[in-house]
């Protein structure tokens, strides 16, 4: 007796790489360039997605509106509340959040101030609340806040600026694989500016468009996650977009644990056209909406890759950041006290 089909998952749809001549742009949000190249098609979007010919900035065109962007986040996107994948994946991405801690907490006192933009579930507002820290957090959706730890000080808005924040409240704001989700990177960017203390520490993830990782892999790279990410930031370009909104940049890092291996495995694995595009990553989510659905068989193929790669995946990590190359990047910058002359 054969499976029932299965229904397909928020990672399903298929992306296709795309050519043709440059096309007008409005100006683009790093460099103000107004001229772009289409470089992939997503499935049900009619918006392609465009790189800038001056900064490589990838971006939908046009970049679709707030209720189309909001259909792309059903709450079978935020997991069973408080938790995302399966446990004992779950356990492991909370191990590596509370390991991040010492990093995210480096030179902050008791009493400080933290913002997580997008905080999602709050993984790294409980412990940074262990250390006597004031943690605050604001999401779009009050499903992605549900197990979020009770201490946090929740804001429920739209963007940033509608959260209310006053000027200069924060020592840290942290926007962790969030920039790229978002309508308007810019202005999300210049209100931190604002709600951060002089000198006060920025620290921002993004997927690393620019990355040998993304540039082999094109539209398999697993960092796309077309349609979610709205941007695709390289590396110079985030640089470039940070200084202009009032930020030093004090440090750059090229290396994630929980993210580059795992890029490098499921993009070769979205290679194959006999899988469902990111099959591996449905399968080690929670929700039935996201995996539940493949075959016994699927499955077990799929755990045994996951486990053969990993060794490779790990070591193309390392060497991807002793390039300075990561497939994500973070990086730490200060609110600029001094504006340039």
């Amino acid at each position: 007796m054969s499976n029932p089909p299965r229904a397909r998952g928020l990672y399903d749809l298929e992306v296709r790489a795309a050519s043709g001549p440059p096309v007008p742009t409005p100006p683009c949000l790093c460099c103000r360039g107004t001229r772009a190249r289409v470089r992939f098609c997503v499935e049900t979007v009619d918006a392609p997605v465009v790189v800038c010919e001056g900064c490589g900035l990838g971006s939908f065109l046009p970049m679709p509106g707030r209720e189309a962007v909001a259909s792309f986040y059903p709450d079978a996107y935020y997991g069973a509340p408080g938790r995302k994948f399966q446990p004992l994946i779950e356990r492991v991405v909370r191990l590596v959040g509370t390991r991040h801690i010492g990093f995210l907490s480096a030179n902050l006192r008791p009493g400080d101030r933290v913002l997580d933009v997008g905080c999602g579930r709050g993984v790294i507002l409980g412990p940074l609340a262990d250390l006597g820290l004031e943690v605050h957090g604001v999401e779009v959706s009050p499903a992605a806040t549900r197990g979020a730890d009770p201490r946090a000080d929740l804001r429920i808005a739209s963007s940033l600026s509608e959260a209310g924040y006053p000027a200069a409240f924060f020592q840290q704001v942290v926007i962790w694989h969030v920039l790229e989700h978002l309508r308007e990177p810019r202005q999300t960017l210049l209100e931190t500016q604002r709600i951060l203390a002089p000198g006060g520490r920025l620290i921002v993830a993004v997927p690393n468009f620019g990355s040998l990782q993304a540039r082999w892999l094109g539209a398999a790279w697993f960092h796309l996650d077309l349609p979610r990410h709205l941007y695709h930031f390289p590396l110079s370009a985030l640089l470039r977009l940070l200084r202009e909104t009032g930020f030093e940049i004090e440090s750059v890092h090229h290396f994630s644990i929980r993210q580059n291996p795992f890029g490098w495995i499921q993009s070769l694995l979205n290679k194959s056209s006999r899988l469902p595009r990111n099959a591996l990553y449905q399968i080690l989510q929670r929700s039935e909406a996201s995996g539940f659905g493949f075959g016994l068989g699927t499955r077990v193929l799929l755990y045994a890759v996951f486990a053969l790669l990993t060794p490779f995946a790990l070591a193309a990590a390392v060497l991807e950041t002793a390039l300075r190359n990561g497939a994500t990047v973070h990086v730490v910058a200060r609110r600029r006290t001094v504006a340039h002359s």
